[in-house]
């Protein structure tokens, strides 16, 4: 019997908590990804890199102190690096690419499924990127981008937006609801569907597309979370939603 391949090793480096919480959840749910560290800026991505042999680098842009794009010369030597953003801008997706990024992944237009497919194709040497980014790849080797291909790759990424965010939502549903115990804060079914969507990392404005509601309603959701949870941010309400797990005839899990 052959012995299965072992888990790809992935460091998540983003300075928002809740991202970080969201995605480690999400690629740590399937069998052959596993996050073996987390960093909230370059400079400690840098030393999770030399201590954990990664596989695969999910690196932000914008970060404090060293950010992204001035830690990626050196990231890029220890493993593959995608870079997993909210910066669309031409000039920053290629910096990236030229200091050794293998792919450009902005949130809100992947998949939960897309992004573990990225991770998995950049141990390959295959590069990964979502609409908004590819368009300036494509603007660049066409040697430049008129203004009504700019307009029209915008709404095509902003249609791309909003069926991804319906998708994050169902594939949120499968890998963080499944074994969260709403019952242990008193959270309404609503309320524990909105906390995986804070989890993932979601902003108020993608979680009202999600759940075909207004930013105000999910405002008051929040604050009525808040509340439950005994929490005053986002981040310390994901860290305290996903320590809660289901328990099993088994015990805890």
């Amino acid at each position: 019997m052959l012995n299965p391949e072992p888990a790809l090793r992935v460091i998540v480096a983003d300075d928002n908590p809740v991202v970080r919480a969201g995605l480690t959840a999400l690629l740590s749910g399937r069998d052959d990804l596993t996050v073996v560290a987390q960093a909230a800026d370059g400079r400690e991505a840098r030393e999770a890199a030399a201590r954990h042999h990664p596989d695969v680098i999910l690196l932000d842009v914008r970060m404090p102190g060293l950010d992204g794009l001035s830690a990626l010369p050196h990231l890029a030597r220890h493993a593959p690096v995608l870079m997993l953003t909210y910066s669309r801008e031409s000039e920053t997706v290629q910096q990236a690419l030229r200091l050794g990024a293998v792919g450009y992944l902005v949130h809100g237009e992947f998949t939960p499924e897309e992004l573990a497919t990225a991770v998995r194709d950049a141990t390959r040497g295959r590069p990964h990127f979502t609409p908004s980014a590819g368009a300036v790849v494509l603007a660049s080797l066409r040697g430049g981008a008129n203004a009504m291909d700019v307009e029209e790759v915008r709404a095509e990424t902003r249609t791309s937006e909003r069926e991804n965010v319906s998708q994050l939502q169902r594939d949120m549903r499968q890998s963080t609801t499944s074994n969260r115990d709403p019952s242990a804060h008193h959270l309404s079914p609503r309320e524990a569907e909105i906390m995986d969507l804070i989890a993932s990392g979601m902003t108020n404005h993608q979680i009202a597309a999600a759940c075909f509601i207004t930013e105000k309603t999910v405002k008051n959701h929040i604050n009525r979370i808040f509340a439950k949870l005994h929490s005053t941010t986002r981040g310390e309400a994901a860290a305290k939603w996903l320590r809660t797990t289901r328990t099993t005839e088994g015990g805890p899990r």
